[in-house]
C-alpha cells in the first residue's frame, strides 16, 4: 500500500496526513475485494523495515493501526471476514496494541466469508528464517525437507500461494513481501497512489489479472496468438 507520504508531500501536508487518508482506502478495497468473491486478501501495513522511519511517524502509526483497528472491527466481523495478522514479534509493538490484534483475530476467527491477512512487522526472509529453525528444531531429516514440508513451518500455513500482487504508486519492488508464497504471483503496479486507490481501480488490477496466462514455467496447450506466448 505505497504513496501515502507522496501523496501528502503533493499536497504540502504532513506525512502523518497521507497515513491517515490511506483508512478510507483500506476499507474500499477490502469491500471490493469481498464484493468480487476474493476469498483471501493481504495488506502489507508494516514491514520489519518501517521502523527505520522517524520515532514520530512510526509512533503515529502505531497509534493510527490501534485507532482503525479497534473502529472498523465490528464492520469487519458483520461482514464474515475472519482477520489475522502476520508479524507482530517485534517487542517495540505497545502492548495494548498486541492486545488489539489478539482480540480482532479471537472474535473473527469462525468467520468464512474471506480471510483478511494484515501484515504487521512482516519480513518475508524473518519468515523463512524461522521456518528453517522450526524445522531444525523438529529434528526433520535432511533428506525428508521438501517443499511441502517447509511450507508447513511458515506463519498460517494453510494460505494459499498468492496469485496477484498490486503495489500502488508505480513502484516495482517486492520490499520483502511474503516471499515464499509470492514465487508465482503475477504483479500489477498502478501509478495511482494508495490514498486515491479505490474499488474501481482495483477491478482494473483483477481484470488485468484475468487477462493473463499463467503457465507456472510451464507451456500452454495452444499458445498461438496469446500475449506473451
Amino acid at each position: 500500500m505505497d504513496g501515502n507520504g507522496r501523496w501528502a508531500a503533493s499536497r504540502d501536508l504532513p506525512r502523518t496526513s497521507g497515513h491517515r487518508a490511506a483508512e478510507a482506502t483500506v476499507i474500499d478495497v477490502i469491500e471490493a475485494a469481498r464484493s468480487a468473491g476474493v476469498r483471501w486478501l493481504s495488506l502489507y501495513a508494516f514491514s520489519t523495515e518501517n521502523w527505520r522511519r522517524p520515532d514520530d511517524e512510526v509512533d503515529y502509526l502505531l497509534r493510527l493501526v490501534r485507532r482503525v483497528v479497534r473502529k472498523h472491527a465490528p464492520l469487519l466481523h458483520a461482514r464474515g471476514i475472519r482477520c489475522r495478522f502476520l508479524g507482530g514479534a517485534d517487542a517495540r509493538i505497545p502492548a495494548a496494541l498486541a492486545r488489539d490484534f489478539a482480540d480482532l483475530t479471537t472474535l473473527t476467527s469462525r468467520n468464512r466469508g474471506m480471510t483478511l491477512t494484515v501484515a504487521f512487522d512482516h519480513g518475508g526472509r524473518r519468515d523463512i528464517v524461522e521456518a528453517a529453525r522450526s524445522l531444525i528444531r523438529s529434528g526433520a531429516a535432511p533428506e525428508a525437507v521438501d517443499e511441502e514440508s517447509f511450507a508447513a513451518h511458515l506463519p498460517f500455513p494453510d494460505t494459499p500461494d498468492v496469485d496477484l500482487v498490486i503495489r500502488t504508486s508505480g513502484e516495482q519492488r517486492i520490499s520483502n513481501f511474503m516471499l515464499w508464497q509470492v514465487a508465482y504471483a503475477e504483479w500489477v503496479f498502478p501509478s495511482v497512489l494508495w490514498p486515491d486507490f479505490r474499488a474501481t481501480h482495483f477491478l482494473e488490477c483483477l481484470t488485468t489479472y484475468q487477462r493473463r496466462q499463467r503457465r507456472f514455467g510451464g507451456v500452454a496447450a495452444d499458445t498461438k496468438g496469446e500475449p506473451g506466448s
